[in-house]
């Protein structure tokens, strides 16, 4: 299974640092290159921006709701987390494990 990311360019930055070698830059149209992504069987996790997954939008959820693979992860981009961000990592764990799990601060 393959590692992508769809960020943009100084994440993409980071990620190939981190080994992920697979990454979308999508300079208009975000939605066309997750239907490609999605649309593949190789591919085990999506790092994906906040950003982006939000102009992606209902595709995404619904994605999420109907498919286990791709694990999808939002990440922060240069500017930040989102103030609105809803860390779905943490559901999977939650509905895996059967208990929520919380790091203080």
């Amino acid at each position: 299974m393959k590692l992508v990311g769809i960020c943009d360019k100084d994440t993409a930055a980071g990620l190939r640092l981190a080994g992920v070698k697979d990454l979308h830059i999508p300079s208009e149209n975000a939605v066309k290159i997750w239907n490609q992504i999605s649309d593949r069987n190789d591919v085990g996790v999506v790092f994906i921006t906040e950003k982006i997954a939000e102009d992606i939008g209902k595709r995404l959820n619904d994605y999420r709701v109907r498919n286990i693979l791709p694990i999808i992860v939002e990440i922060p981009d240069k500017n930040g987390r989102r103030k609105d961000h809803v860390d779905y990592v943490l559901h999977l764990i939650k509905k895996a494990v059967g208990v929520e799990i919380s790091k203080e601060r």
